[in-house]
């Protein structure tokens, strides 16, 4: 009872505290990379906490969508009030489908990165606390930020949701893959996105939330990750559930949601 009226209190001041989001284009000049789709433009809403609540943290989420289409909703903005409720900055980040141009997310996220911490003083955000998040697909381009990106588009903690983690054949997502790095990639193109292979002592601390009953993205995907970090010395926590599927995001309708949520908000409260 006591975890229940806990949560709903914070709801309610989740809710009060969530503020209108400031929309901005990624690329105002254009992006490095084209995708050869000029109707698919990157874009990121930012959601500020008020003033006096915010910590300086901030969170960059991609949502996911097997790199075909995003679920810019359950997987993105619906989780502004609950960082704007801890007064921490949410960054929703719409990116780019590849259409073949496998480059093209990665790109997008990065960018993401150097331009929270390239508006940081404005947004009363610490450049030193700003981590990624995603969801399935949206869980490997976080991950690959996570595992690849150096200077400041590196973030300094990462948040997955179900995440695809490998790119290899009975492993990965295939759609995710296919769409991703084309029908038949190269053997080095696999490898280099198989983000387990790509853990270091310099990766950042890591939530990992999924359920046993995950049939789209094997949970495989989730506990290889986690044994590479565990082996690393990076500090990580992983939730599994007895069951949700796959891509329950912030529904209420996924069975475990209040736990989730208690155990991510505890999480983000613990450094």
């Amino acid at each position: 009872m006591k975890k229940i009226l806990f949560f709903i209190m914070m709801c309610i001041s989740a809710q009060v505290f969530a503020q209108k989001a400031i929309e901005m284009n990624l690329w105002p000049n254009g992006p490095q990379t084209s995708n050869n789709d000029p109707k698919d433009m990157a874009k990121m809403w930012v959601y500020l906490p008020e003033e006096k609540m915010a910590t300086g943290r901030a969170v960059v989420c991609c949502p996911g969508g097997g790199y075909s289409h995003l679920a810019m909703d359950h997987e993105g903005h619906q989780w502004a009030p609950f960082f704007n409720g801890q007064g921490i900055a949410l960054i929703v980040l719409k990116y780019r489908m590849p259409h073949g141009v496998w480059q093209i997310p990665g790109e997008d996220a990065e960018e993401a990165m150097r331009l929270v911490r390239q508006n940081a003083a404005a947004w009363h955000i610490n450049p030193k606390d700003v981590g990624i998040m995603g969801f399935s697909a949206g869980g490997h381009l976080a991950s690959t930020v996570a595992t690849h990106a150096s200077g400041d588009a590196a973030p300094n903690f990462q948040i997955l949701f179900y995440p695809v983690i490998s790119m290899e054949q009975g492993t990965t997502h295939q759609g995710s893959r296919d769409n991703l790095l084309g029908k038949k990639p190269k053997r080095k193109l696999i490898n280099e996105y198989c983000n387990e292979q790509h853990v270091g002592r310099h990766t950042p601390r890591a939530f990992i939330i999924l359920a046993d009953d995950d049939r789209v993205v094997l949970p495989v995907n989730s506990v290889n990750y986690y044994e590479e970090l565990f082996a690393n010395k990076v500090p990580a926590a992983m939730h599994i559930y007895p069951s949700g599927g796959h891509g329950f995001g912030i529904r209420q309708s996924f069975a475990y949601h209040l736990e989730m949520m208690l155990e991510l908000k505890a999480w983000l409260r613990s450094f």
